[in-house]
């Protein structure tokens, strides 16, 4: 029996998975997915689970039901190392699990170990079941009786202006202003402010789409400080309150001088790789991201594959979205039937320019409430419109569903 060994159930590999179990492969090779959670999130919806559009379940893959279509086995726990040498992968809590195959897709984590405070006091981004814990606790506080004071406005700093940054934004904003409003309080009640080290928002995209960006964002009453960059994170000793413990504010601070007072700060900085990746012996970029080929190989060991963000071409470098490991998930699939049939592998070239559809939340206009997205393809930029977030729901919607059932 060989074995062929997935860690991580990203994007690419629940969709090679569902395939798996619609094409099995030879009845001689065991598929194991090895996996520290058992919903994994679909980052498409993750926004509007936070604005509350969405259920858990419905943003979420059940990587159980997953595993028992494909007929892999699965165990639950998180990997820490590879023992390259006798072809194994280190788990936590479990013996060592052979392969003959391995394939990565485990996404990554915003850097924040270099900078002071932010491990402590800020939220990160990934991964996203810690963020959403921390998400529903904020909920929870803020849905409390007389958790919100009315001596000055609750604060949330969004260091990051990526994609991510920029959407989460206006997601919370929407969300906070919701639970305002029913309290019988002001929006004004609510600051949210997003600061970004580069000269424009939406990293990785033409300069207008960042700048049409940040015209939306301040249309909206979201402050965007540019050009700073955040070297401190540290606790306000001076204004804590016991009575809305709500409000334990932060400091934020800027190589610039900047500071900014803020009571939740969420971090959505450059990505990195858990350090693990490094460790093992495989051949990485600078952020610690496994270098692959356009078979989506590991560059020195071919029995090693590695997909979503957690991979670096070497021949077609991509920004870390989630819309790129949905791309790779069926040639991934297709060339690891391949390498374990001994047939030769078929090169994967990601599209040149991938289409962005970002949420702005909800928009109220004649006692009608609804969802509104920008959609950004290359240097063009459309929206914000009801009819873009229709489309996206309607892409998201059909894209979790091949998972049901």
């Amino acid at each position: 029996m060989k074995n062929l060994v997935l860690i991580g159930g990203g994007h690419s590999h629940a969709i090679a998975l569902r395939l798996f179990g619609i094409y099995p492969l030879a009845n001689d090779i065991q598929i194991t997915l090895i996996t520290d959670v058992t919903d994994a999130p679909y980052s498409g919806m993750l926004p509007g689970h936070i604005l509350g559009h969405y259920s858990f379940k419905e943003c979420h893959i059940d990587l159980v039901n997953l595993a028992k279509f494909s007929q892999a086995n699965l165990v639950v726990d998180q990997a820490v190392n590879l023992d390259l040498a006798n072809k194994q992968v280190l788990c936590q809590n479990h013996p060592p699990i052979d392969f003959d195959w391995l394939s990565i897709d485990i996404g990554s984590t915003p850097a924040t170990s270099e900078i002071m405070g932010v491990d402590q006091y800020a939220i990160a981004a990934k991964p996203v079941p810690q963020f959403l814990t921390h998400w529903q606790q904020l909920l929870t506080s803020l849905e409390s009786d007389r958790a919100i004071p009315t001596e000055r406005p609750l604060r949330i700093g969004i260091v990051g202006g990526g994609a991510g940054g920029v959407e989460l934004a206006f997601t919370i904003k929407s969300r906070i202003e919701s639970i305002l409003r029913s309290q019988g309080l002001s929006p004004m009640l609510l600051e949210i402010h997003l600061l970004h080290r580069q000269a424009t928002l939406m990293t990785g995209y033409p300069a207008k789409v960042g700048k049409r960006f940040e015209q939306v964002l301040l249309d909206q009453g979201i402050y965007v400080h540019l050009r700073e960059t955040v070297n401190l994170i540290k606790p306000d000793s001076d204004n804590q309150s016991e009575q809305y413990p709500l409000q334990t504010p932060k400091i934020i601070g800027c190589e610039s001088g900047f500071t900014l007072q803020c009571d939740r700060i969420f971090w959505l900085t450059n990505a990195t790789a858990p350090p693990w990746i490094r460790d093992s012996g495989l051949p990485t970029d600078q952020k610690g991201f496994i270098l692959i080929n356009n078979k989506l190989q590991s560059i020195s060991h071919p029995h090693i594959f590695a997909t979503g963000d957690i991979a670096s071409s070497i021949s077609h470098p991509s920004p870390k979205a989630g819309v790129f490991a949905v791309h790779q998930g069926k040639p991934l699939f297709r060339n690891l039937q391949r390498v374990s049939s001994g047939q030769p592998l078929v090169p994967f070239y990601p599209q040149k320019q991938h289409l962005s559809i970002i949420g702005t939340g909800y928009r109220t206009e004649s006692s009608e409430k609804y969802l509104q997205a920008i959609v950004a393809w290359g240097g063009l930029c459309f929206g914000p419109s009801k009819l873009l977030w229709s489309w996206k729901e309607s892409i998201d919607r059909q894209f979790i569903e091949q998972f049901r059932g």
